[in-house]
């Protein structure tokens, strides 16, 4: 989950802001069409095509193992087959959002005052952009550091995800408990980040005090 997390945001957000940038020009079409692709495949999918073609299916790409993560190499499916939906809603988001910022009159108003093209887009596009993306990410990272049941089986990794499936099947009550307050805690402390962050990307949002 962590894996997959790092691989969405390293490559989600750059992928959209250049697409953003580039748009209707044939890295556009391109990064826009593979987006598609992931956001309308299912994991299972995609990490039954991994295995398919990577894990024995093609005997000349017979790369990866087919289960267990008992080398570095065996973390490279499920990553990918985690992280495709997300990285692919990322990119287009980003995307989305950065292409309705760079259309707002104070990246014009900036432009116009013959402020660096690079330093509009660090100072002011790129941080408005990454608003709704950051509202996305947080319950995100809560529901791909607790496991996948899905990913799991297919890769017959022991994780989280399985765990509460089984411990479902048996009645196992007080695992059930543990593992939905877990979630939710984690859930509710990643909520909690994305109000953080909001101060810290955009200077208009500032923590005050409450008043009785």
């Amino acid at each position: 989950g962590l894996f997959a997390l790092i691989l969405i945001v390293i490559l989600g957000i750059p992928f959209g802001i250049i697409s953003a940038l580039k748009q209707n020009k044939p890295i556009d079409y391109f990064v826009m069409f593979m987006a598609t692709l992931g956001v309308t495949l299912p994991s299972f999918v995609v990490a039954t095509l991994i295995i398919f073609v990577f894990a024995g299916g093609v005997p000349a790409l017979n790369w990866l193992p087919t289960f267990g993560l008992t080398s570095p190499l065996g973390y490279i499916g499920p990553v990918l087959a985690l992280a495709g939906y997300s990285l692919s809603f990322v990119t287009r988001l980003t995307r989305s959002s950065m292409l309705e910022v760079l259309r707002q009159d104070y990246i014009r108003t900036a432009r116009a005052n013959g402020i660096r093209e690079y330093k509009v887009m660090a100072k002011h596009a790129i941080k408005n952009a990454l608003i709704p993306v950051i509202t996305y990410i947080g319950p995100m990272i809560a529901a791909i550091m607790t496991g996948s049941f899905v990913i799991e089986k297919i890769f017959h990794i022991p994780g989280i995800g399985g765990y509460f499936i089984e411990s479902i099947t048996n009645r196992d009550y007080t695992v059930i408990m543990g593992i939905t307050v877990f979630y939710a805690a984690f859930y509710i402390i990643m909520v909690l980040l994305v109000d953080v962050a909001y101060a810290l990307v955009d200077p208009r949002i500032k923590f005050t005090k409450g008043k009785s």
